[in-house]
Order: C-alpha cells, then structure tokens, then sequence
C-alpha cells in the first residue's frame, strides 16, 4: 500500500497521514506509534509544559516525530519551542496565531513549519512567512477551530497556496475521508479525534469511551469549557465537545457562568481529577460516529490507507 502525495515526499513519510497534536492526549507513544507506521506523529506541547514536552519526546523513543503548539500561549513561554527543537523533531506545528516570531528559529533548526489555519486569508499569510505546509481546518475537528466546513475550506485554501501541500483537518477518521481529502487536491490528511480513541493515547478510558458510544449529533461548539477552565481563547475561536450536563447547563448563559466562575471552577476541577465526564470536557469532532472501537494507532493507520486505496481505484464495498 502506498499513496505517494507532496506531503509523503516533504516530510519523506510513507503515508499522508499526521497526528494532530492534540492537548494531554497526543504523548509520545501516540506520536511514535504513527509514525512507526508510515504517517508522522506530533506530539501536543499545549498550553505548555516543559518537562511534560521533555518526557513526551523521551517516551518517543527513536521515532522520528514532530511537535504542536497553540501559538498564542507559546508566545507568553517561548523558550518552550527551543525545549522541543532540541529533539530534533522532523516538524513543528503552530496553531492559533501569528508564527511569525519563530519561522527564523524552526527554520534554522532545520524543522518543517507545518500552519494550521481557519480561513484563506490566513493561508495566504502563513505562506508568505514560509510555511512549508499548511493545515486547512475545518469546524467539523474537535477542540479549537474556526467557522468554515473541511469540504469548502480545503480546495479554497489550496487554491490560494500552491504549489505549497496542504492537508485537510476536521472529519477525518477513516479511509472515505483521506480518500475525499485528496480528491479535493489535499496532499494528506491532520486526524485528532480517530487517533484520541486508540491505544496508545494519553486520554482517559473513560473519555474514550465516550467517543466511541458517543454520535456527532451529540457534540456542540462554545466558550464555557474555556471559560471555566480560565483559557484566554482570542475570538472568533471556539471549541468543539461532546454534549455533557455541564455543555447543556451554561452554553447560552455564559455570563451566568462568569458570575458563578469561583464554584463552578472548583466543581470543575473536581470533575476532571476525578474523570467525571458528565462536568469535565471530552474534546472530540463530529467524526465520532465513525469511530467503533480503540484499536493500536498503527491499526488505524493501515487500514485508512488501504480503504483509501480501495476507494481511490474504484473498488472498496462496505
């Protein structure tokens, strides 16, 4: 099985497949699994954790992988992203942000700068800074994101970049979806959701569980997770979870929230040490009802790729 695409040849990868660096979910074992089988793994740095990145790249072992930050919270520690390039990754993502201040630094390290971005524009101006690849996201991914829907976005942003590969984000989860990413002209896919619900993914058993139970139907886009959980996310930006009691009591009654913020933080942070999911978030995209089991991450990888083929050449049946 092989599909060969400009990302596959930039980051000399065998599958067009990455690991979205999903916030204490995507660790090292998680990114090494991925990239043992064929795809590239990035490890999620998050709102940022130094020994945390320093473990996560240990646990990685000798696997060649990448790392992803949220870059309006690495501008306030930039001394993170050297933590990370000292492990020589093979890239580094930034999302949510102006890269900006740190192309010069990735780039002489001899990184690839991977951008996430949420509209054309931004595309546009990731490219211009140097952008070796882009990420076109859409609203369907979990967690953080934008307005517009993967299928429009990404031959949009494609459009608007070439020749730079750009790969497609947001409702990807099994082998239809890589197959429609690259017939949109995506050069590979960015997959969270499908890989949180596998082995070797740091999330809570409990909350995978949820995503495999859970239908798209059941997530919502908001501010209260942030709020509660005291995240400064800039506008227009919200994020996608499952439906929980706590969604279904404070989405719309924000500011009701705001005025209760000291309880229902303490209640908050109760919930999640706990892993009371009825209160603390699940981040999962709209693709859960394509999600069926937690197998090993490299199981997900072959058979997206082989379902993808199968579609690509005319073949695949349910």
């Amino acid at each position: 099985m092989a599909i060969k695409t400009q990302l596959t040849e930039l980051l000399d990868i065998e599958h067009p497949i990455l690991l979205a660096p999903m916030d204490v979910v995507s660790g090292g074992k998680l990114a090494a699994a991925v990239s043992a089988a064929g795809g590239l793994g990035l490890i999620g740095a998050g709102y940022g954790d130094g020994d945390w990145i320093e473990g996560e790249f240990a646990a990685a072992g000798n696997q060649v992988v990448g790392a992803g930050f949220i870059t309006w919270s690495l501008a306030k520690q930039p001394e993170l992203l050297d933590r990370a390039l000292a492990h020589n990754p093979a890239a580094i993502m930034l999302s949510f942000g102006d890269p900006a201040p740190f192309v010069e630094k990735i780039k002489d390290a001899g990184a690839k700068l991977i951008c996430q971005v949420q509209t054309v524009a931004e595309a546009r101006a990731a490219v211009d800074l140097g952008a070796d690849v882009i990420i076109a996201q859409g609203t369907e991914g979990g967690g953080h994101g934008g307005t517009r829907a993967t299928f429009t976005l990404t031959p949009a942003v494609i459009d608007a970049v070439a020749p730079v590969p750009v790969a497609a984000a947001g409702g990807v989860a099994d082998g239809r979806g890589l197959a429609a990413a690259l017939m949109l002209g995506a050069a590979g896919v960015l997959v969270g959701t499908r890989f949180y619900a596998a082995e070797e993914a740091l999330g809570a058993d409990a909350a995978k569980a949820r995503i495999v139970e859970a239908s798209g139907d059941e997530t919502v886009r908001g501010k209260v997770f942030d709020i509660v959980r005291k995240t400064d996310w800039p506008e227009p930006l919200t994020g996608r979870v499952l439906k929980n009691d706590f969604a279904k009591r404070w989405l719309g009654n924000e500011a009701n929230l705001k005025e209760n913020l000291a309880a229902e933080v303490s209640r908050y942070d109760k919930a999640k040490a706990q892993g009371d999911f009825d209160t603390a978030a699940v981040i999962a995209g709209e693709c859960v009802d394509l999600i069926h089991d937690l197998p090993p991450a490299g199981e997900i990888v072959v058979a997206m790729v082989r379902d993808a083929e199968a579609l690509l050449k005319g073949g695949w049946t349910r």
